[in-house]
């Protein structure tokens, strides 16, 4: 309220130049004739774009007939019986999340109705489309994670089944072409949507169908990927340290806690993620449209530039599903008959394939359609900035590697460490890898924006303002000209997951006559110890590549969010021509806006770990209590239905209160003062990006840590292997939770933000003042009590004197409380340090560095 006090007139005269009615922002956009445009010697411009809508139909029937040629694919009965349990799991899961979606729906639908209906006067049957546009952005989100996970559990058995074959191809190949389905699906899809506005829309109504459009697409993507994350988190964290507890093998199927984790790795790790590429797309793109719109002034340009920018989108649908047909020809034809192959390689050679192919479609592209757009050559110059965001779309996963990869020296830091000093050491590397790799990632993209700024002062101010703010947009968009590729590859890792732990609760191996079932209804010679090594180094490459897209979908968001903060700018600033003085330090609300931001960041961290550590401690208590290891196979449906409803109960409850947290923050700061809430956009966007790529890179060398001592050093059970496993659930929700959730809550913060402040902005122009100061105080006290809910709220309701650590005997199936030892396995007996002695690895030089050979543990 002071803040507020003390700028109103900073706040007036941006309110005043909106008081006639034209009340800025996106509700005035009208787009331009399309059909105006004319390039290849006298095609439209809106004959392109409808070629765009088919190529969007191919794209959809790419990843169609991809779905249907993974549900032919052989696989055992034992194997789809898994798989369909975590599906239907992951269906519950999805059915609860659509009706809570529909619930946070109504906070954002009564925004608009208030905004668009009540202040701005417009008709009703234009809002009803606004809102209807902005359930159907929310709808696409939440339908192409929907897909994704039918597609994933398709392909999670038929991937475990492939490997008993012995040959590592089949093994890369089905989940590749799973993820590619779910990319062209969801790229295809939003596209469509978008196209659809573009053209069949009216041009007066048609800017705020796009911010609907993409409030909906953010509201969808962030409350499926804080939930996901937190899900995912809980039922990992709880089935990993039953490892620790109770000495049992990777995905025992006698742990209830295993279905939960694999329905988790579907919520966290492809619903979540599909639903935010599809809102990253669609939100950066609405950025684009919404600057073209306010920054240039010529219609015929405005035109132009808008054909352009979708023509190319539909281009990059093409060189993405060729480049991924010719990597895949290349594959097999180099992989055919291979023993083994480096399961990265086929997925690196992807990503470079598609950023060379789409440099090049992006420069013939643009210069088909923007030659004749001035005499200065702009052509050449917005096909390099694209460019550049193109190349970084194919750097960045490399960098990540050098942090994250199983062959990364940071990542064999921390296994290094851990031989000595145990989980603590183990953490600390990992903290190490990612502040490192916080720096570099930041370097990489300041360097690219900052190539994309050099060249906006060559001449593209002639045809528009701000022109570096463009450019800043064009490179985010230059970061998904891959879409389809970057979702396929970070799809690629939850599939992977899967199969081995489908393969691990089929208990196929333990099927009376399975070798002569398969050799006789199959023609598979089963090679078990050899599939089960190919899953477990199929893992590692999907942790990697799962790691390659965070930072990319991360630094888009912070790129882009660069462009919708313009809009908001340009309505204040009444089309820069008035209060540019508010747009610095010396501005107070301006500064003290930039270092609020930075508390939001850390708030929100801190409640999703929060949500994580109270459910994964709910999740341990009561696996703990039901744990079977004696005289059974496997856990019972209804206990690991248990752990799924544990893992839901807290997701939702902690998706709802830092959702709600967010949303009040948003409209308090936006009310506050509207150049107080710049720099509080500003501010979690730089905030958010730093701490995104710590926490997912530190997350991501904690978990191939791990990986190295099961896979290369064969170290299960050892004390070696314990310390990896505290390290990697430290970085359960570093990496899966906390990091990718701060993408869509940046981009959902800044889109919602536009209405809010124009809401607020308008009631001034009314002369509301008062009103405007009561709000901002209410929409404050809100947010406190929300942040205050999401850790007292959440945290553990146990004394410290309730704790027994008798509770980690697992109680007997025959209902005696006798624990009874486990089922003898070869973890347990490296563990154990028994007399036997384990198959002795082949090491490398660089492995042996690794570990050092105890009494008692393995190698």
């Amino acid at each position: 309220m002071a803040l507020a006090g003390c700028s109103a007139s900073g706040s007036a005269q941006g309110a005043n130049s909106s008081a006639e009615g034209a009340h800025g922002g996106e509700v005035n956009l009208v787009l331009p004739d399309l059909s105006a445009v004319t390039v290849m010697g006298g095609a439209s411009g809106r004959l392109l774009l409808i070629l765009g809508l088919g190529v969007c139909v191919l794209g959809l029937g790419f990843g169609l007939l991809a779905y249907l040629d993974l549900r032919r694919m052989p696989v055992h009965p034992s194997m789809r019986e898994i798989s369909e349990l975590i599906y239907s799991t992951c269906k519950t899961y999805l059915v609860q999340q659509g009706k809570f979606l529909l619930v946070l729906w109504g906070f954002i639908a009564s925004i608009i109705l208030l905004y668009y209906g009540v202040l701005v006067g417009l008709a009703w049957g234009k809002v009803a489309v606004v809102i209807a546009f902005s359930l159907i952005g929310m709808a696409g989100s939440y339908s192409v994670a929907w897909f994704g996970i039918r597609v994933n559990t398709f392909a999670n058995s038929r991937t475990a089944f492939a490997a008993l074959g012995g040959r590592p191809l089949p093994v890369h190949r089905i989940p590749m072409r799973s993820g590619m389905s779910i990319g062209m699906v969801l790229i295809s899809l939003e596209l469509f949507a978008m196209l659809v506005i573009l053209l069949f829309l009216p041009p007066d109504i048609a800017g705020a169908c796009f911010i609907g459009f993409a409030i909906g697409e953010s509201l969808g993507a962030a409350a499926l990927r804080i939930a996901g994350g937190i899900f995912t988190k809980i039922a990992d964290i709880g089935s990993d340290l039953m490892k620790i507890a109770f000495k049992i093998k990777e995905d025992d199927a006698r742990n209830p806690g295993v279905i939960a984790d694999c329905t988790g790795d579907n919520a966290g790790d492809s619903v979540g993620p599909s639903a935010d590429g599809f809102e990253t797309y669609g939100v950066t793109g609405v950025a684009l449209v919404t600057f073209i719109l306010l920054g240039v002034g010529d219609p015929a340009v405005q035109a132009s530039l808008l054909v352009w920018l979708f023509v190319v989108r539909a281009v990059m649908v093409v060189a993405s599903a060729v480049s991924y047909l010719v990597n895949d020809w290349w594959t097999r034809a180099r992989y055919a008959s291979a023993a083994r192959m480096d399961f990265e390689r086929p997925l690196s050679n992807l990503v470079w394939l598609t950023s060379v192919v789409s440099v090049l479609a992006t420069y013939a592209t643009t210069y088909v359609v923007l030659r004749d757009l001035d005499t200065t050559g702009s052509w050449w110059r917005l096909a390099t900035i694209i460019s550049l965001g193109t190349v970084a779309g194919a750097l960045i996963p490399e960098l990540v590697k050098a942090f994250t990869s199983t062959r990364s020296k940071h990542v064999r830091e921390v296994v290094k460490s851990s031989r000595q000093g145990g989980a603590s050491l183990n953490i600390l590397s990992g903290l190490v890898a990612g502040n490192f790799a916080a720096f570099w990632l930041g370097i990489a993209i300041i360097g690219l924006m900052g190539g994309a700024y050099l060249i906006s002062l060559t001449g593209l101010d002639g045809l528009m303002v701000a022109p570096a703010v463009f450019a800043f947009g064009l490179v985010a968009f230059g970061f998904l000209s891959l879409g389809p590729v970057t979702i396929a590859v970070d799809s690629y890792g939850p599939v992977t997951d899967n199969a081995q732990s489908v393969y691990e609760l089929s208990v196929i191996e333990e099927i009376d006559g399975i070798d002569g079932e398969l050799e006789r209804e199959y023609g598979v010679t089963a090679q078990w110890d050899t599939a089960k090594q190919m899953l477990e180094e199929n893992d590692g490459a999907g942790n990697t590549f799962k790691a390659t897209a965070k930072p990319v979908l991360i630094g888009t968001a912070v790129v882009g969010a660069t462009t919708m903060i313009f809009s908001i700018i340009m309505a204040l600033t009444d089309g820069l021509t008035t209060g540019l003085e508010n747009l610095s330090m010396l501005h107070p609300p301006f500064l003290l806006g930039l270092v609020t931001g930075g508390a939001v960041i850390f708030w929100f961290t801190g409640a999703s770990i929060q949500a994580v550590t109270t459910g994964a401690y709910r999740a341990v208590e009561f696996i703990k209590g039901t744990i079977r290891l004696d005289g059974v196979t496997r856990a019972s449906a209804e206990d690991s239905r248990r752990v799924v409803e544990i893992c839901t109960q807290y997701a939702q409850k902690g998706m709802l209160t830092m959702f709600l947290g967010l949303f009040f923050a948003t409209l308090a700061f936006a009310f506050v003062e509207p150049y107080f809430f710049i720099g509080y956009l500003i501010s979690i966007a730089v905030f958010g990006l730093y701490q995104a790529n710590f926490m997912a890179n530190a997350g991501g060398a904690w978990d191939n840590a791990k990986k190295i001592v099961e896979v290369d050093l064969h170290a299960k059970g050892t004390a070696l292997h314990d310390a990896t496993i505290v390290g990697d659930t430290v970085g359960d929700p570093y990496k899966d939770t906390s990091s990718v959730a701060l993408n869509p809550v940046i981009k959902f913060t800044t889109l919602f933000g536009l209405l809010a402040v124009e809401l607020a902005v308008s009631l001034e122009a009314q002369g509301r003042h008062t009103l405007v100061l009561w709000l901002a105080g209410i929409f404050f006290l809100a947010m406190c009590f929300f942040v205050h809910r999401s850790f007292y709220g959440m945290r553990i309701q146990t004394s410290l004197e309730d704790d027994d650590e008798a509770t980690v005997t697992p109680p007997s199936s025959n209902g005696t409380g006798d624990a009874q030892a486990p089922r003898a396995t070869q973890d347990d007996v490296v563990a154990a340090g028994s007399g036997a002695t384990p198959p002795e690895p082949a090491l490398s030089a660089e492995d042996r560095e690794l570990i050092e050979t105890r009494t008692g543990e393995g190698r």
